[in-house]
């Protein structure tokens, strides 16, 4: 990663992509992929077939990854803004 490293629980901020300007907390960091799951940024919609969980199939919005190099983490003087 970079020197500011990122880890979950911390707030970060999209600096490009569709998701761009849009705030949110880390929730899952794949260091092997360099990439990182944001809660409600790089939102999908992902079709899932009968199962026991879901009997008449489902179309669940779920966070997928976004690389680390399109964050920046938000410290406290930043949050002021």
């Amino acid at each position: 990663m970079t020197k500011q490293e990122i880890k979950a629980g911390d707030q970060v901020q999209v600096i490009s992509g569709k998701s761009k300007g849009k705030r949110g907390e880390v929730l899952k960091i794949s260091r092997n992929d360099m990439r990182v799951t944001v809660l409600g940024v790089n939102v999908r919609k992902k079709c899932v077939r009968k199962c026991q969980n879901h009997p008449d199939g489902a179309i669940l919005e779920m966070e997928m990854p976004i690389h680390y190099s399109n964050l920046r983490k938000i410290n406290e003087a930043t949050k002021s803004e």
